[in-house]
């Protein structure tokens, strides 16, 4: 266990820290369903809900059933007005009863805490991701966090029981020292896990934008300073509340790339649907000015080009296609090409995670793989980098291909393969590129659902077992290992 003294800046970090200002933000939040049970929500947002929906939810409050206690229900001022006219984004915030009608799932997908040498700390890859906060301005019903955003107690890998810590940057940059000096006393290796230098954090949560300025950079500064090569900031606030990144929060950035200029910063932006990011006439069409260019919303526009006009950040957007929201490959072929359109980039689509109540949410891997792929139909080289992921056990698994046909001489292909590719690896990189063919399951929702067609599996997909201490890699076995909620993310 990492035990950190009190932090204190550095000067240089400090000189950084006291050019930030703050700014005061209304994002109007609705916290709950109480608001709309007691009729107190603003009254133009009472509609959100139709009085039968309002009584079917609060027929399961309290029960093994309640919506809210699988996932908290909130949402902005500046969201619902998007989600009004657009019914998937309503699906994105909006509960349901259908969301608890099966809650099988892993409340710890993919056992993440495997990988928590320090509480609020995952070490993955060469990278860590850190919960620095356990809230949003919305919340998304399909959420992969929504054990932290809904403070579930969780099983650790040490037997004890108890709600995910958040990241403090006293133990999380001591932590990062000590692995980064053993790394380099070892010749660029750890002696047990043989991984590299953690160079890269992801500030997550949650949602680090609720978060003001100074707290932001406060991460920013001493993670610099504990030699973090580079950070990214995951977010979905520029959906929710895009007022957020307005001028304050720009001129700290700048500051800290002043003060940091070897530092790379990348955002991660979270748009599911092109009604997110663009704006609609009174008809329900998108806008388009005289030369046909479809039109931002004005303050999600004014945000991304504070992004796209600063060259030394780049700018990702990564979703998971969901049923209901984004199952649709003229939507995400819309998304795809005008967030290239406006500076940024395509990163990752996903197969959703196996979280609680994952079967409410989730679409069949297979078609997951084919929305995708017939949505880059006429897209350009340039528009279509995207892959289609599904977060393993053992680490970041691109769906890389679905065939209609058998496999000439491999049993079990008879109705065509799935192929997965192991893309990064949790515990180090010896798998990365390493293939597993399954044969396919058009039902299949999970890694599960394939247990008894896997075909070729040099990846180990179907055959591992999980680590004994955090910082190791998962070690591959000489049986397959049943599946129980051990593949998340």
């Amino acid at each position: 266990m990492i035990q950190a003294q009190k932090y204190v800046p550095t000067d240089r970090e400090q000189t950084f820290l006291d050019t930030v200002e703050e700014s005061r933000y209304e994002r109007e939040i609705i916290n709950g369903l109480a608001p709309f049970f007691s009729e107190k929500a603003p009254e133009d947002m009472l509609s959100f809900y139709h009085k039968d929906e309002v009584v079917s939810l609060k027929v399961l409050k309290g029960t093994d059933r309640d919506v809210e206690s699988r996932m908290p229900v909130k949402i902005t001022r500046h969201y619902y007005e998007i989600a009004k006219t657009s019914p998937s984004i309503q699906r994105i915030v909006k509960a349901s009863p259908d969301e608890t009608n099966d809650l099988a799932g892993s409340e710890d997908p993919g056992n993440q805490m495997d990988y928590s040498p320090v509480e609020g700390l995952l070490h993955k890859y060469e990278m860590g991701l850190m919960y620095v906060v356990s809230t949003c301005s919305a919340h998304c019903r399909f959420c992969y966090r929504e054990e932290l955003i809904a403070r579930k107690e969780i099983a650790r890998q040490d037997g004890t029981v108890k709600k995910k810590g958040l990241a403090k940057i006293p133990e999380i940059t001591a932590y990062i020292r000590e692995h980064n000096q053993i790394v380099a006393d070892n010749g660029g290796r750890h002696p047990e896990s043989g991984r590299e230098k953690l160079r890269e954090i992801l500030l997550s949560g949650g949602d680090p934008m609720v978060l003001n300025n100074g707290k932001i950079a406060a991460w920013l500064g001493a993670l610099a300073e504990a030699g973090v090569e580079s950070i990214r900031i995951g977010t979905k606030e520029m959906a929710f509340y895009p007022q957020r990144f307005d001028r304050t929060f720009f001129e700290m950035l700048d500051r800290f790339h002043e003060t940091y200029p070897q530092v790379g910063l990348h955002m991660m932006l979270h748009f599911e649907h092109p009604d997110e990011i663009l704006a609609k006439g009174p008809d329900g069409e998108y806008i388009r000015d005289e030369q046909g260019f479809l039109q931002w919303i004005p303050a999600t526009g004014e945000a991304m080009r504070g992004f796209a006009t600063r060259g030394w950040i780049t700018v990702e957007n990564q979703a998971p296609i969901i049923r209901g929201i984004n199952d649709d490959p003229d939507a995400l072929r819309i998304l795809q090409r005008e967030f290239k359109r406006a500076g940024g980039e395509n990163h990752y689509f996903f197969c959703g995670r196996d979280i609680v109540a994952y079967k409410a949410f989730n679409i069949p891997i297979e078609k997951a793989w084919q929305i995708l792929n017939d949505s880059q139909k006429g897209l350009s080289g340039i528009e279509k980098h995207a892959r289609l992921s599904i977060t393993h056990y053992k680490g970041k698994t691109e769906v890389a291909a679905v065939t209609n046909k058998p496999i000439p001489g491999l049993k079990g292909s008879e109705n065509g393969v799935v192929i997965f590719k192991i893309l990064r690896n949790a515990g180090g990189a010896p798998d990365v590129g390493k293939v597993c063919i399954v044969g396919r399951n058009p039902d299949a929702l999970w890694f599960d659902d394939y247990e008894d067609r896997v075909l070729f599996d040099e990846a180990g997909l179907f055959d591992y077992t999980r680590v004994s201490k955090s910082g190791e890699a998962p070690k591959s076995l000489a049986s397959s290992m049943p599946m129980t909620g051990g593949c998340g993310g």
